[in-house]
């Protein structure tokens, strides 16, 4: 044997999966407790918020007003742009408390083709830092450096006066082993091709202060499986749904308030609760699967994991809507040219048991704008502690103005 894949890039991507010190186990039943039943994906670094602002929202922003990173959230919010092309450059220190050298970079922009249309384009490229392969009695034998990364390409129209619509194209590669063999056998690279659908409405309310209301809708990564062998089934990837509103008040001429909340849920299969014979073992039938005693085989098409997804669940509709995120955020601007934000994300104990503070600053000044972002965790002690966002973004319409 080579090198050992379970000892070495499983439980990282099982820490990415599940950052809060939460139990992952094999078919939603881990030493009989079976309200434990987290969903993993292949890549899913795709989820992680890659810029500061909506990172200090505690990860809000599918009907945020729009920006230049609006391609994580909700492509269609490109349409509403007010500057004709801008770029940002973002930088995360992923998971310090646990690893010195994971992180999340995060490239986007956009131009305006005219008032009605929009393109963007992003690359998001995720570092696993080093990690060391072993044999099997834990010999050092070389170390490998694991990434990933997606490429996105957007189109986003208006569509009439306060809604817009978006599609985007998505490539994404995910390099974990770079080719070594891992548990006798030959590994390679993941590759997937995804799409997402997106919509974003916008009015102003007959208030007695002025309002905004927004709406947004973001289905992602709507692709096909990935796998790194050709001998194990593949996995899905990180197929999501978030929708949610949003109000902004203009206080005065100075002074402009933002409240927001975003719900979101994996459109993956749950898995099962497998039965078990009286040692504990799972029970493999005639056919040489699993036994399912309560649930549905996970295995399925990506339309019938996706469709299936709302109702898969081996606790019921109570589990369907425990698989639910909830994000808040609220923000506040001065002058348009410094912000306070915070935000609260919380995920069910079931699902994972992700709950955090989050708060950051931003700052703008003719052609560049600042923002930075900070997690504090609910848990004593948690993976996501010293998390600090950085974005960096270039109005290059105001430069050629200057």
């Amino acid at each position: 044997m080579k090198s050992l894949f379970a000892l070495t890039i499983v439980p990282v991507i099982l820490m990415l999966t599940s950052f809060q010190v939460s139990a992952q186990n094999y078919g939603g039943d881990l030493l009989g407790q079976r309200s434990i039943n987290t969903i993993s994906t292949a890549v899913p670094f795709l989820m992680i918020a890659p810029d500061a602002r909506a990172g200090a929202l505690g990860d809000a922003g599918v009907s945020s007003s729009p920006d230049v990173n609006s391609m994580h959230w909700n492509p269609a919010k490109y349409a509403f742009m007010e500057e004709n092309m801008g770029i940002a450059m973002n930088y995360t220190p992923w998971l310090r408390a646990l690893v010195p050298d994971i992180n999340l970079s995060y490239l986007a922009g956009f131009y305006r083709l005219d008032d009605l249309q929009t393109i963007a384009f992003s690359l998001k490229y995720f570092t696993l830092g080093e990690i060391n392969f072993t044999d099997e009695v834990g010999n050092f034998l070389f170390p490998v450096k694991p990434n990933e990364f997606s490429l996105d390409v957007a189109y986003a129209r208006r569509l009439g006066e306060n809604i817009s619509g978006a599609v985007t194209g998505r490539f994404i590669y995910s390099n974990l082993t770079q080719g070594q063999m891992a548990g006798g056998m030959e590994t390679q690279a993941g590759i997937s091709f995804a799409a997402d659908v997106s919509a974003y409405y916008n009015r102003e309310l007959s208030w007695d202060t002025p309002t905004i209301f927004a709406a947004g809708i973001n289905i992602s990564n709507m692709g096909n499986k990935i796998t790194y062998t050709e001998d194990i089934n593949a996995d899905f990837i990180p197929i999501n749904l978030r929708f949610g509103p949003s109000l902004t008040f203009d206080l005065d001429d100075f002074n402009q308030l933002s409240l927001m909340v975003d719900f979101n849920k994996l459109l993956v299969p749950t898995p099962p609760i497998y039965a078990r014979d009286d040692d504990g073992r799972v029970i493999v039938g005639d056919d040489g699967e699993f036994v399912i005693e309560e649930g549905r085989d996970p295995n399925r098409s990506v339309v019938s994991g996706m469709l299936g997804s709302f109702s898969d669940a081996p606790g019921g509709f109570s589990e369907e809507l425990n698989e639910f995120t909830i994000s808040t955020g609220i923000e506040y601007w001065y002058d348009q040219q410094f912000a306070l934000r915070g935000g609260y994300f919380h995920e069910h104990a079931s699902k994972g048991n992700r709950k955090y503070f989050t708060v950051g600053v931003g700052l703008k000044y003719n052609v560049f704008g600042l923002d930075f972002a900070y997690v504090i965790p609910v848990a004593q002690r948690s993976p996501l502690e010293n998390v600090l966002r950085f974005s960096l973004t270039f109005d290059f319409a105001a430069m050629q103005a200057r």
